[in-house]
């Protein structure tokens, strides 16, 4: 079970923002970031995690995203890596290790990148933000929801919906879902400066990829962990773009039992 907290966090050049933080668990601490499908495509995974390990898992929503207002001012990925950051020097924690999927992998990334000591390792899983030439992201906004499912999911028919039956609450939140991610990646989900900023970042970086993602596939992939000098890289079968909803079981595997010794996959 998780306990739900609204955090107010202030930011600089956007005063405080409210931000619902949902926690399981206790122990070493992990922040797990969603992708555009929201935060319920993180939850299950985070209450797994942290009922198979003595973890504590932090997972807030992203403003905007879920029923959650979000600040004009807050536009951009980057607005969200600061947010993130000052969320862990409010908390005061450490050795934190920040897991992402999706665009959620791009704002990890792009946390990596503000050097925060607290942050001890990173998790990309099947991330956007990078720009690969031949190897584009698929064009999201372009896609209807069946052709969405079709390319996230390795066996779309378990997570296969018709949007048109959501209750008009759960409706506008799809929308509110979809107008917050645009405003934070863009149509295009890239950033053409981001592979020259990643190779200079020096942290532990695991890069799990679903083998059938056809959102962004795993030579996309491939590429990232490329950018990253310390990433190793690891492929996910029968796996799409959201492997924490899929296969979770591999992705808890992946994530633990890598590791050469303690508690973390980036022990050394």
């Amino acid at each position: 079970m998780s306990v739900n907290t609204i955090h107010t966090v202030p930011l600089a050049g956007h005063g405080p923002v409210e931000l619902t933080v949902a926690e399981y668990g206790t122990g070493q601490p992990f922040l797990l970031l969603h992708g555009g499908a929201g935060p319920q495509s993180v939850s299950a995974f985070a209450e797994l995690f942290a009922t198979s390990y003595d973890v504590r898992v932090l997972a807030p929503t992203h403003p905007g995203f879920g029923g959650t207002s979000r600040p004009e001012t807050l536009d951009s990925v980057g607005d969200l890596a600061a947010l993130y950051d000052a969320l862990l020097q409010q908390l005061d924690l450490t050795d934190v290790t920040v897991i992402g999927n999706s665009v959620g992998g791009w704002i990890t990334a792009e946390i990596a990148l503000l050097q925060n000591p607290r942050v001890s390792g990173i998790v990309l899983i099947d991330a956007v933000g990078l720009e690969v030439p031949g190897h584009p992201v698929a064009d999201f906004f372009a896609l209807t929801m069946d052709e969405v499912f079709t390319l996230s999911f390795h066996n779309p028919d378990p997570f296969r919906f018709d949007p048109a039956t959501l209750p008009p609450a759960a409706q506008a939140i799809a929308a509110a879902n979809r107008a917050a991610l645009a405003a934070y990646a863009g149509t295009s989900m890239t950033d053409p400066g981001l592979a020259e900023r990643l190779a200079g970042l020096e942290i532990p970086t695991l890069v799990l990829w679903g083998e059938s993602d056809g959102i962004v596939d795993v030579d996309y992939g491939r590429a990232y962990a490329v950018a990253i000098p310390l990433a190793r890289f690891q492929p996910l079968p029968d796996t799409g773009h959201q492997p924490q909803m899929e296969t979770p079981h591999q992705v808890l595997h992946a994530i633990w039992h890598s590791a050469e010794t303690d508690f973390s996959v980036f022990a050394r």
